[in-house]
């Protein structure tokens, strides 16, 4: 056999190697002709290229989440604190995402944490601590106005840890301490109304149905007789006394010269 179509075949067969490639179901593929970009994106399945002509760039389409290093910012208020926090993030157009930028991926981590800084310094800490998701949607928005024309898709942005300074935390606990007395206090005042309110009906009604205070006396020496005590505390009614007091005649005075 001669050596001749061996060896083209040999060729042939590591030619078309090169020209097959296979792309994942979350892949695309930009191809650039003589260094000039194809309209459209190639993938997923078996693809063809022209090689040596045709060089691809693998791109996934998959979400990125990228963890953003603790900065240091100082809020608002003048307070120094240090948090991070997670971005995800996908492309939508491959074309775009290779064309637009060197590096993609790193653009989006410089500017995920430069937005980070000049947004969350611009709120108090208070609302730092309790507006989060408030914060994540405007962080979130705003990566994502940006990257949409590098064909880029932010879908979400969560703060995940914000680290206070120890001074700070000692003055975070005393004002809720200080918070919880003030309701503790609020709460009481407006228990010991409710109950003014109640012994006030309950005095009215006393008054117009007397025959109700000598239940309430059976009412409290049954209670009395159940706990099977030796002695029993019989309540005199304080109109009783002053009833006695009323009656008692009075003790006649002593005539000048008499002893």
């Amino acid at each position: 056999m001669p050596l001749g179509p061996v060896v083209v075949v040999v060729i042939l067969f590591f030619w078309v190697s090169s020209c097959l490639n296979v792309l994942r179901e979350y892949e695309r593929a930009v191809t650039f002709r003589l260094g000039r970009v194809l309209g459209v994106d190639k993938g997923p399945g078996l693809i063809f290229v022209w090689w040596p002509i045709d060089k691809i760039v693998r791109v996934s389409l998959r979400i990125v989440a990228w963890d953003v290093p603790p900065q240091d910012i100082i809020t608002r208020d003048n307070v120094s604190v240090k948090l991070n926090a997670v971005v995800y993030f996908r492309v939508l157009s491959a074309q775009k995402a290779i064309l637009e930028l060197e590096n993609y991926r790193y653009a989006i981590e410089q500017l995920a944490q430069t937005t980070l800084r000049s947004v969350l310094g611009e709120v108090e800490l208070d609302d730092l601590l309790s507006q989060r998701e408030k914060l994540n949607s405007r962080l979130q928005s705003i990566l994502d106005e940006h990257t949409e024309a590098w064909g880029i898709k932010v879908a979400k942005v969560e703060i995940k840890q914000v680290d206070l300074p120890p001074d700070m935390q000692r003055v975070i606990a005393r004002q809720a301490e200080a918070e919880r007395e003030r309701r503790a206090k609020i709460i009481n005042a407006d228990g010991e109304f409710q109950a003014s309110e109640k012994l006030s009906e309950a005095a009215s009604i006393l008054a117009r149905e007397p025959v109700t205070i000598t239940l309430r006396y059976l009412q409290t020496l049954a209670e009395i007789g159940t706990e099977k005590n030796t002695t029993i505390v019989f309540p005199i009614p304080v109109e009783l006394l002053s009833f006695l007091t009323a009656n008692t005649p009075a003790k006649p005075k002593p005539v000048e010269g008499q002893k």
